[in-house]
């Protein structure tokens, strides 16, 4: 009784961690969804390309595409009562909120027409900035091409192209994030960057629903050519991804090394069962069952007991999983619950694991059923 407790607690933790560990990803990833688009186009070489009306007429029709989105991006200097700060100003166009969810992440006010921009919420901090405060706007300032070297002279007019940007809302996202983008319109950065109307460092693309992933990447690459690569969202935040799989890992195998140590005990008990039936074992050779048949015997009632025992530890955990997801009594915050998400793939993990641990401790132990044993 006592082993079987140990392999449901095993099992029944391993799902829960798991489970948790799934809500954190999908927690750490829900940002992506709302500041990354579905598929993007990056120059390959350098920080910007051109596209011409044609390749754009040949976007518009393409199947498989609801949407597109046109970007420029490059760091600015941005400066306002007395306190300045670097960051990258992003110049986008009307359909930008169509491929991304950017304007669901407003924490306050609009999202920007004309001469306004939206600046995440640690950059209005840094600069304490306020939302359409016309008497003192924001200043920006991007460095020209071809004035040469400040050295000594410091921040001076005649080296930058300045212009005044009134916030009209601030958007949060992830830490990082607020402190580094500000958002404006597509025709006034490339003004600011002495970019004509061709030039974008970017294409954001939203999928539609039905579409072959495959067949759209491959005709944008065919449209844009060799000067551009295509990134999806995990291709954008690989290295979050590589993290967030490397720790799911890590904490699997730990919990597996557990198991494994747990059943050391599975094996044992197995052992004193097949001693404690050595009698009704005995009577079974005499009536002419083989060593095998006995073998076999213990082998299948130990790995029934193992698999019985992860199935009942996966529904305890189960019930755990939904009552956060429904009750949301753990807390991080009093206003944020611990984030877990209930995935079949983690029944099966923790399922095919039991079973595998499982047959392996009942062939070591029925293994003790020998001969001299019986006799």
């Amino acid at each position: 009784m006592f082993t079987f407790c140990v392999i449901v607690i095993g099992a029944a933790a391993l799902f829960i961690v798991l489970s948790g560990f799934a809500g954190l990803k999908t927690f750490s990833l829900a940002y992506t969804n709302s500041f990354d688009p579905d598929l993007k186009a990056l120059p390959s070489i350098g920080k910007f390309f051109s596209i011409s009306e044609e390749q754009e007429n040949k976007l518009k029709s393409l199947d498989g595409i609801t949407s597109y989105s046109k970007e420029i991006e490059d760091r600015v200097y941005l400066t306002h009562k007395k306190k300045d700060h670097i960051a990258y100003i992003k110049g986008v166009d009307e359909n930008y909120t169509k491929v991304t969810g950017i304007d669901s992440t407003l924490y306050i006010g609009t999202w920007f027409n004309q001469q306004q921009a939206v600046a995440g919420i640690g950059i209005a901090n840094l600069l304490s900035l306020t939302i359409n405060n016309y008497r003192s706007p924001l200043e920006v300032l991007v460095p020209r091409a071809g004035t040469g070297s400040l050295s000594q002279q410091g921040i001076n007019a005649k080296f930058f192209n300045t212009a005044p940007l009134v916030i009209s809302g601030v958007y949060s996202v992830e830490a990082e994030l607020d402190s580094k983008y500000i958002f404006a319109s597509l025709p006034f950065v490339q003004a600011l960057l002495e970019k004509d109307d061709t030039k974008i460092s970017g294409i954001n693309f939203k999928y539609s629903s039905n579409g072959n992933l495959v067949t759209i990447r491959k005709n944008i690459q065919d449209i844009l050519g060799d000067t551009i690569i295509l990134k999806d969202r995990k291709e954008l935040n690989s290295t979050l991804y590589r993290m967030l799989n490397t720790e799911n890992l890590a904490t699997y195998l730990i919990f597996t090394l557990v198991l494994i140590i747990a059943l050391f005990n599975v094996v044992g008990a197995f052992i004193m069962m097949i001693l404690d039936q050595q009698g009704n074992s005995k009577t079974l050779y005499s009536l002419g069952t083989t060593i095998k048949e006995l073998r076999r015997i213990y082998f299948v009632q130990g790995v029934i007991v193992t698999f019985m025992g992860g199935l009942i530890g996966v529904l305890l955990g189960s019930l755990l999983i939904w009552s956060q997801l429904l009750f949301e009594w753990l807390k991080i915050t009093p206003e944020l619950a611990y984030p877990v998400a209930y995935q079949w793939i983690n029944i099966f993990i923790v399922l095919g694991t039991i079973t595998v641990l499982g047959i392996i401790a009942s062939k070591i132990a029925s293994s003790r059923i020998k001969k001299e044993l019986l006799s």
